[in-house]
Parts: C-alpha cells; structure tokens; sequence
C-alpha cells in the first residue's frame, strides 16, 4: 500500500515529562498505520534537565528527536515566546501536513499558537480536560488550545461535553481514550522493582518490607510548595503519615529547593521516608504499582493509579481529570491535614477506593488516534 499523500508530515510536539508518555504510544501507532502516517518529532527542549529528558527518551523507547529547540527554562512567558520563535523557522522549513500537540504544557500552546497563525492544522490530544481553576498557568494552556485546535482526541467522555459548553463544533471532537494509559500497558512488564530503586540510591529496601507496605509520595506544584507555612503543614502530615507507612518521596527540584529555602529539612524522617531525586519512567511506575497508596499533586500520576488500582490521594482542591474521582481510586483531599490523614487512614483499615478502569483506558487509544487522523488528513483535514 503506498504512503498517505500528504503535503508534509505529522509534525509531533514533545516539550516537558509528560509529554514523553503520551507521544510515545503516538509516533508508534503512526509507523504501525497502514499505510504508514510520516511523523517528525521535534523536542522543545521545554524540560530543564537534559539527562532526566534523556532517560525517559530511553525509557520509553521514544526515538531520538528530528529537531531540538533547546528552549530551557524561564518565566512563563519567556518560555512561550522563545519555543514560539524558535520553532516558526522549523515549521516553515518542513511544512507539516498538520502539527500535532499533546497535554498543557507551555510547550503545546506555543507551538499551536505558531502553527495555527501560518494556517496548518492543529490536533490535540487530550483534549477537554478542565480544573477550572484559571490560576493554573496549564488551564489557560489548555483551554486556548482547544479553542483554535482543528481535531481534538478526548480522554473521557465529560471532555467533550466541556468543549461544547465552550463553543467548540463536536464533528471536531474524536473519543480515542487515553494515550498515558497506553504507555503504562505497555511498560508495565519493564517496570524497574521498587527495592532496586531505593538500593540504587543507597536505602535499604528493607524500610518496605512491612505488613503496612508503603506509600509513593510527589509534591512540586507552586500552591503547595512555594508557601512556607502550607509547606511545613504538609511536610508535617506526610511526617506523621510516615510513623505508620514507610514512604518513597521523589522529590521534584522545586520542592528540594523550597525545602532548603524555608529551613524545613528537619521534618524529613530519613528512618521511615526514603528521599530520592526524580525518577525515570520505569523506576516511577515500579514504585506505584507496587505502592499500597500514592499522595501527589500531579495529574498524570492520577491517572496511573486509577489504571493500576492503587489508591491516590490527591493534594489539590480540583482536578481536571474527575473521571479519576467518580470511577477510579482517587480522592481529593487539597492541603487540609485533617483530610490527608483521614484519607490515609481508610486506605490502611482497607476502606479505599477499589474504582475501576475507565472506557477505553485499554492500551489502544493511540491506534484510535492513527486511524482517525488518517481519515481526517485524507478528508483534507477540514
């Protein structure tokens, strides 16, 4: 069968960590097509620590970039303006039939921003998803993108149902599921054990080795790490959680910082919490699936426990993935102490939440994706 005739390739936007989940699955899917859909895989740069990026790229048997921005870190708006300026020479260079997005990330409405003024079409995947919370610098990513994107892959179906309420055409909208999900499916069997982890970084794995199990903990967004005294209440809880579970905390260089900063590495129990950099994929997805809970404020780690059963308990006040909430293990519970330790102490007396896996989180979204996108690129992508 010959090649799709399209005009360029599908141009493809990686930018920060999770990026590198969702387009994984993606590029594949692509080449698997038949006949196969031409991908060009340009890396901002947006993620600050180039062996951290580097690993992931590895970890996820992503392919080395076509082109790298090598944009760094800075403001928010520095950050937009310069992937902005520096990926226009690329996209008129190579003329994409279409340019390809995925997540919130400044990098994605930077590049969408480009793309869509130069008139090629823009398709974003993971589309709908809404906090509705606009003090988050990703909400406005999000909802800009979705207003100028020309095809949108939702997640779940309440994103569709968010991109009507904005006004957004449904013949524009395609259910494909969850790309992040596909990633973990398929990496599941390569997950690195949690006691090779801890060992690699000099902890005995024996510290988990306890009826109780232990916990995975990740905190680095500015609400809760920028605030001194929200931090030392947090620090505090996780401190007093540790008493009764032994917890994994990867600690985000933010958050490090932060510590160091308000003097608070006295809260830290290094006895009954192990203290690791950020990890790689692998080693991330063999600490939670072996977890018996994970605390975090990240988004995708929401998702990764809901398809792997393992409560989470969420440190934020809203989430922009609900169905993660009303079908799956987690449970909101923001920075109030009271409810973090109530949350965790359902979890242990064995009253957490079991959920369930979502629609269509079955591996398959990102071939969901390849063939709608053959289909609308040949359609003239209109």
């Amino acid at each position: 069968m010959s090649l799709i005739p399209l005009d360029g390739p599908v141009m493809c936007i990686v930018g920060a960590r999770p990026n590198f989940m969702k387009m994984a699955p993606i590029l594949r899917a692509l080449a698997a097509h038949e006949p196969p859909l031409p991908a060009l895989l340009v890396h901002t740069g947006q993620h600050y620590d180039a062996s951290m990026s580097d690993k992931l790229f590895a970890d996820l048997r992503l392919p080395s970039p076509d082109i790298n921005l090598e944009v760094g870190s800075g403001s928010h708006a520095v950050q937009t303006a310069e992937v902005m300026k520096r990926f226009e020479p690329a996209l008129d260079e190579h003329k994409p039939s279409c340019v390809l997005v995925v997540g919130d990330v400044n990098s994605t409405l930077a590049c969408t921003l480009v793309a869509v003024k130069k008139g090629v079409p823009v398709v974003h995947v993971e589309a709908g998803l809404r906090s509705y919370d606009r003090k988050m610098p990703e909400e406005i990513n999000r909802v800009l993108t979705d207003q100028v994107a020309d095809r949108l892959y939702t997640t779940e179906r309440s994103a569709q149902a968010n991109l009507v309420r904005e006004g957004v055409d449904p013949a524009r909208v395609c259910f494909a599921g969850n790309v992040m999900i596909d990633s973990l499916l398929g990496n599941r069997e390569h997950a690195r054990p949690a006691a090779g982890t801890l060992l690699e970084h000099g902890i005995d794995p024996a510290m988990l080795a306890v009826p109780s199990g232990y916990g995975v903990v990740t905190l680095h967004r500015p609400s809760n790490v920028d605030n001194a005294a929200t931090l030392k209440s947090l620090l505090g809880v996780l401190a007093d959680v540790a008493a009764e579970l032994p917890l994994v905390f990867a600690l985000h260089p933010r958050t490090r910082a932060n510590i160091e900063r308000f003097d608070l590495q006295a809260m830290l129990k290094p006895e009954r919490m192990a203290m690791l950099p950020p990890q790689g994929y692998l080693e991330m997805l063999g600490l939670m699936q072996g977890a018996t809970l994970v605390l975090t404020d990240s988004g995708g780690l929401q998702e990764e426990t809901t398809a792997l059963g393992v409560p989470c308990l969420t440190m934020r006040e809203n989430t922009e993935r609900p169905i993660t909430v009303d079908e799956g293990t987690n449970t909101m519970v923001g920075s109030d102490v009271q409810a973090i330790r109530a949350g965790v102490a359902a979890i242990l007396s064995g009253q957490g939440k079991h959920g369930r896996v979502p629609e269509m989180w079955d591996g398959r979204a990102a071939e969901r994706i390849a063939a709608d996108l053959y289909r609308w690129l040949q359609a003239g992508a209109k």
